[in-house]
């Protein structure tokens, strides 16, 4: 009992291991040493800012942060990979290192080396940009090359690393203010048409604002501020500000209010995804005061959507407008991609004016103008929810699930019609051939749709802490797979599966073959052991979800029981060890039939306690059936027909030797019989000499 209360104690330990983060300041400190400057973790944020010093002022370099503290998305085991992420101001990846993992792949298999270079693309990289795993790349994206035979590990990677970067960015970086620039509306740039300034004006494109002295004084009426420009009193009449607005990197907006060379030095300047708002202005207040630094941040007009500021910063460029306007300032301003910027919610304007009241400590007095500016609803594409990081993973196994759907049609409806199947044992066994060899190349090594004891552990894994079970959208194959496997338990039982569609099952039956061609020997088991050995696999089992929900750590260990990694999923490419193992388990399947899966796989036990919801006893017996006649008793391979007949459908591996037996004239012991006894033999008379 005591053993037992350390063991739920250290699994606890290890499983709130695997949900929080493990880095402290001090280690920071030591992944980013001097000058860099590691400061207090962030309240609104789990990320420690780095500092530099430069000169008298201390520079923000970036954020550090941990993946498994903002998005611990599981992984294949049901435990989220942990990353170390760092970005800087800009929302590009300094730094993304590997902390803790468990993807089998990566385990025992190809080892940490293809994960380790797959995330050390990241570095350079800007959240602004589309960050695809094998994507098309191109302008505005950035394309990571996968890791053959992890595919869905990687995929699960990224999407842990952009989650948890975009929280930080957007919570101390000031991207979207809390807008994922990922759900907002897109600039059509294919909509444009000739329009004068009139027409901008009246179809909303332009907006405008004029400003009187006389408006400017309403403004602090009753302040402090009343009275205090003397020139707006003497000339109430005159203008105080007169400001166009418009849209430029719109091409029907900006296209028809620049020359062609203006035009192509404002796109030269913008990134995918940015935007250029064009302000055009005159009279006393302009929007250019006169400490403006070119390149900076305009202090006489702001931006706010949705109650958000969001920066714009001038492009200092030298912009000529196609038609003339009574304007003596043009600037050109930018938002950034990741600014969110929504071009189907409406842009509210300010233009911020300031009276000083006072000479020594004059106090500041400021009032608003406001201008709302909407862009017209065909100039953009709405908004569209944002598609799941696991919908590429379908998208690009399309061709494969296709394939792969049509398989497992073929055989649902050859399976519904066995005894016809069936009836030519030549072609049965040529047809079953074929499948095998299909299950190992095309399901196993090809689609890697190799079904395992750890997408069991996985899920257990994932519900305990409690996670979701999105991450098992990742593998679409094996998905499809385990839901036709799971459909067929109710007709057929465990032997689907196990008979037809595991690549490693199906190994071993090649390798049966191949040792009767060779007349090795066949080892017989007697069948009071036989029964014995068959209860390991099903206490290998216990231990293996025992494992899973108290010692997630030994259940890693535990599951290396299976060879399907090894054989199938790596192709033998792994450690010695691994590899003898899944060698001698297919030599000793040549001398014994199945020896693993009918002994050993605890994928088989979980499927054989599973397929006591079948429905149908789908293999015909007759009634002479193990009284008198034990032909296909002695004929299975398996041992799943039991003394008196009846077919042990726990045990059954659906090779359906019985049924060709059954269906046959010459292999079928009571139908020999019948054809006897119904065969009359003609008497002849002989004449007498």
């Amino acid at each position: 009992m005591r053993a037992f209360r350390c063991l739920l104690l250290l699994a606890l330990l290890l499983a709130g291991a695997a949900r929080a983060g493990v880095l402290t300041r001090e280690e920071v400190a030591r992944r980013f040493p001097a000058p860099i400057v590691v400061g207090v973790k962030a309240s609104e944020v789990p990320a420690w800012p780095l500092f530099k010093q430069n000169g008298t002022a201390t520079e923000l370099v970036g954020y550090v942060f941990e993946s498994i503290d903002l998005a611990p998305v599981p992984g294949f085991t049901g435990v989220p990979p942990n990353l170390l992420v760092a970005i800087d101001p800009k929302g590009r990846f300094i730094e993304v290192a590997v902390l803790s993992q468990h993807e089998p792949v990566f385990m025992e298999g190809l080892g940490e080396g293809p994960l380790h270079a797959f995330v050390a693309q990241y570095e350079g990289a800007s959240l602004g940009q589309n960050i695809d795993v094998g994507g098309p790349g191109g302008a505005g994206r950035v394309r990571l090359d996968g890791v053959s035979k992890a595919t869905a590990s990687v995929r699960i990677v990224n999407q842990s690393v952009l989650s948890a970067a975009l929280q930080v960015a957007r919570a101390k970086l000031g991207f979207a203010q809390g807008r994922d620039p990922g759900q907002v509306a897109r600039i059509d740039h294919a909509v444009f048409r000739p329009m004068d300034l009139r027409a901008l004006r009246e179809a909303g494109m332009v907006a405008h604002l004029r400003v009187l002295n006389r408006d400017a004084e309403k403004l602090f009426a009753g302040s402090g501020g009343e009275g205090l420009d003397q020139e707006a009193l003497a000339r109430p009449d005159e203008v105080f500000i007169d400001l166009y607005l418009a849209w430029a990197s719109v091409p029907a907006v900006g296209r028809n209010l620049l020359d062609a060379a203006s035009w192509k030095r404002l796109q030269g300047r913008l990134d995918s995804g940015d935007h250029a708002l064009l302000v055009m202005s005159t009279g006393r207040h302009g929007i250019l005061a006169e400490d403006f630094v070119r390149g900076s941040v305009p202090q006489r007009i702001t931006l706010r959507q949705d109650g958000w500021p969001i920066e714009m910063r001038d492009l200092d460029l030298d912009l000529k407008l196609r038609e003339a306007l009574p304007v003596t300032e043009v600037l050109a301003l930018r938002v950034i991609g990741q600014a969110g910027l929504d071009a189907a919610r409406p842009l509210d304007f300010s233009l911020p004016v300031t009276r000083n009241k006072g000479i020594v400590y004059p106090e500041r007095i400021t009032r608003e103008l406001q201008l709302a500016y909407r862009l017209p609803e065909h100039l953009y594409h709405p908004r569209e929810a944002p598609s799941p990081a696991w919908q590429a993973s379908w998208r690009s196994r399309l061709p494969d699930l296709l394939v792969l759907a049509a398989a497992l049609a073929l055989l649902a409806v050859a399976l519904a019609q066995s005894g016809r199947l069936a009836r030519n044992a030549s072609r049965f066994a040529w047809m079953r051939g074929a499948w095998l060899l299909f299950t190992v190349a095309f399901i196993g090594y090809h689609a890697q749709a190799q079904l395992s004891i750890v997408n069991l552990t996985g899920v257990l894994q994932a519900l305990r802490a409690g996670r979701g079970l999105d991450f098992l959208l990742f593998d679409p194959m094996s998905l499809a797979l385990w839901a036709f496997v799971l459909v067929s338990l109710l007709p057929w039982g465990r032997g689907t599966f196990c008979g037809w569609l595991c690549p490693f099952g199906a190994l071993q039956e090649l390798a049966g073959h191949l040792g009767r061609a060779l007349r090795l020997p066949q080892l017989a088991v007697r069948r009071v052991l036989d029964a014995r050995l068959r209860r390991i696999k099903y206490l290998v089992l216990a231990a293996i979800l025992g494992a899973a929900w108290f010692a997630p750590a030994l259940a890693d260990r535990l599951v290396e029981i299976e060879p399907f990694k090894t054989a199938v999923t790596l192709a033998f490419d792994r450690a010695w060890p691994f590899v003898a193992w899944a060698a001698a388990l297919l030599a000793l399947a040549m001398v014994s039939t199945k020896f693993f899966c009918r002994y050993l796989c605890p994928l088989g036990a979980a499927l054989a306690l599973a397929g006591r919801v079948r429905m149908l006893d789908w293999i015909r017996r007759r009634a002479e059936c193990g009284a008198p006649c034990q032909t296909c008793r002695h004929r299975c391979g398996y041992g799943a027909i039991r003394a008196d007949g009846r077919i042990d459908y726990r045990e059954c591996f659906q090779c359906m030797d019985c049924v060709v037996i059954i269906e046959s004239d010459s292999l079928c012991a009571p139908r020999i019989l019948d054809k006897k006894r119904g065969r009359t033999v003609a008497i002849l008379q002989v004449a007498a000499k």
